[in-house]
Parts: structure tokens; C-alpha cells; sequence
């Protein structure tokens, strides 16, 4: 712990003597007499833990008084951006659902996947994860486009069964079948700060 510097008498008795006009001054400053003296309060712990800085010699009260104007316009401008909530609402919309159960929906998602059939998890993977045209992936993997659309296909109808997902919705898509894509799910898992 900073050990407090040595101060003279004449100092500190120039501190004391400062205090009933520091004590207006923050009335002054915030209209509160219960809050005037926590600002002289805070000064004087400022001041003294700061003595180092102060010349001898040039004018104490004005220091003083500088260093409680900064406090209190440094503390009006934290208390602007702050929301009074008084019962708790806003905080309560603020809450985040834990990441626990995210990961372990990751780890599932990861677990199914590697469960596919070579062909179908590489067709998944660079239509829904690469987000490669089905043309595209067909010339990777040398079969038709048709081919290419029924190895995706079956890739998400198996997914889907192993990760007992019954319907769109619970992935919150759309009815649309197509518009489901397991990759992106697992993708938007992993967003959730389980990377």
C-alpha cells in the first residue's frame, strides 16, 4: 500500500480551513447538502493522496477547488448516460440465456454430423457451409447436379432425424424444408461464443 507523504502542519491546517468553503461550493454545485459533503469527502482523499503534486506556495483553496469541480462534472457525465431502474426491467431484458446449452447443442450438431455418410456430409458441407451452388459442388464431386441435390437433401432429412428436429420451426425457419440448412444452424451455434 502508497504510504500518504508527508505533509506540514501548515498544509493541513490549510486543509481544514478550506472545508466550510468547500462545503458551499459543492451546495452549490449539486443543491444537496448529503451529497456537498460526500464531494468534500471525495476532495480531500483526492488532494491528499495527490499532496505530491501540489507547489507550496501557490494557492491550495483554488486547487481544492478544481479537483471537486472535476469530480462533480465527471460524475454528472457518468450519471447522464446511466438509466434509472428502479424495479428491475430493464435489467430483466438485458438477461442472456446461459452458453451452456448452446455448446452442448454444438457438440450434438458436430456428433450427427460426422454420423453422415461420406458423400452426404461433404454435399452438406459445401452447399450449406461453403455456400457453394449446387453446379459448383456437382463439378467438386463429379456426379450430376441431381445427385448433388439428393445427397443434400438426404443429408438434412438425417440430421434433422438425429438431432430429433421435427420441424422447421424448431430450428426457427421457415415450413420450407429447403430453407432449413443444418450447416447454417450449427454455424449460428457456434456464434454463441462456443468456438
Amino acid at each position: 500500500m502508497e504510504q500518504l507523504p508527508q505533509a506540514s502542519a501548515e498544509i493541513k491546517a490549510d486543509l481544514i480551513a478550506v472545508i466550510p468553503n468547500l462545503r458551499a461550493f459543492a451546495v452549490s454545485l449539486c443543491g444537496n447538502p448529503d451529497r456537498a459533503d460526500d464531494l468534500v469527502q471525495e476532495t480531500l482523499v483526492k488532494a491528499w493522496s495527490n499532496l505530491h503534486s501540489f507547489v507550496p506556495g501557490t494557492n491550495l483553496p483554488a486547487w481544492l477547488f478544481t479537483i471537486l469541480r472535476n469530480i462533480y462534472y465527471s460524475e454528472y457525465r457518468k450519471r447522464r448516460r446511466e438509466v434509472a431502474d428502479s424495479d428491475g426491467a430493464i435489467a430483466a431484458r438485458l438477461s442472456t440465456a446461459p452458453s451452456q446449452n448452446s455448446h452442448m447443442d454444438l457438440l450434438d450438431f458436430h456428433t450427427a454430423l460426422q454420423q453422415l455418410p461420406n458423400d452426404q456430409r461433404e454435399a452438406l458441407i459445401l452447399i450449406g457451409a461453403s455456400g457453394l451452388s449446387y453446379e459448383e459442388a456437382a463439378g467438386i464431386c463429379g456426379c450430376a447436379i441431381g445427385t448433388m441435390k439428393s445427397r443434400v437433401n438426404r443429408a438434412r432429412n438425417r440430421l434433422a432425424e438425429l438431432l430429433s428436429i421435427h420441424s422447421s420451426r424448431e430450428l426457427g425457419q421457415s415450413d420450407d424444408w429447403e430453407a432449413v440448412d443444418p450447416i447454417s444452424v450449427g454455424q449460428n451455434l457456434s456464434r454463441t461464443g462456443t468456438d
